[in-house]
């Protein structure tokens, strides 16, 4: 698939079909997670990879939104090692939309739930329930969770309305970008 069908292509998958997802598309998913860019080349990430249906079910209750995981077939937990990165996040981040653009691309869905500054309910956020679920140490921050599966719902691609042109300055804000 050709990259900018991809991005076009790449919608928030909230419903999954009741298949597995072969070992070597999960590692195809992580490779591109690796082949992410870091700061200084840190790499302060590490992903775990989720399969369990008790540990997803119980991942879907992290925090409002979550419930898309109740039906993924994986999931994919992105955490960092703050003491590696002050940009941790940044870092974090660009692997998590790596991981989204390969699973378009292998065919498949997937959608972020947000883990960082959320709650997961009264007096306990959304990271210390995923960290206390899936044994994370102390060190490692959790950022988001992403969602992955064979699509039970049917997106279109972006279109043209997409493109808002008008958020692009020229030289300096608030500058218009003439294409010609």
């Amino acid at each position: 698939m050709e990259f900018f069908e991809v991005l076009r292509k790449r919608r928030s998958i909230r419903r999954f079909q009741d298949k597995e997802v072969p070992k070597e598309l999960v590692k195809k998913l992580l490779e591109a997670a690796f082949l992410s860019p870091s700061s200084h080349n840190k790499r302060p990430w590490h992903f775990i990879v989720v399969d369990d249906r008790e540990k997803l079910q119980k991942l879907s209750k992290a925090k409002p939104g979550a419930a898309g995981l109740a039906t993924a077939s994986l999931a994919i937990v992105i955490t960092a090692d703050e003491s590696r990165s002050d940009v941790w996040i940044e870092d974090a981040s660009i692997a998590a939309e790596h991981i989204h653009l390969a699973a378009v691309a292998l065919g498949l869905g997937s959608f972020w739930i947000q883990i960082r500054n959320r709650m997961h309910g009264e007096g306990k956020t959304a990271e210390e329930y995923v960290r206390e679920l899936l044994d994370i140490p102390e060190n490692y921050r959790v950022l988001c969770i992403i969602g992955v599966g064979y699509p039970a719902e049917n997106k279109p691609p972006h279109g043209e309305e997409v493109f808002e042109w008008e958020k692009v300055s020229y030289n300096r804000f608030g500058m218009p970008f003439y294409w010609g």
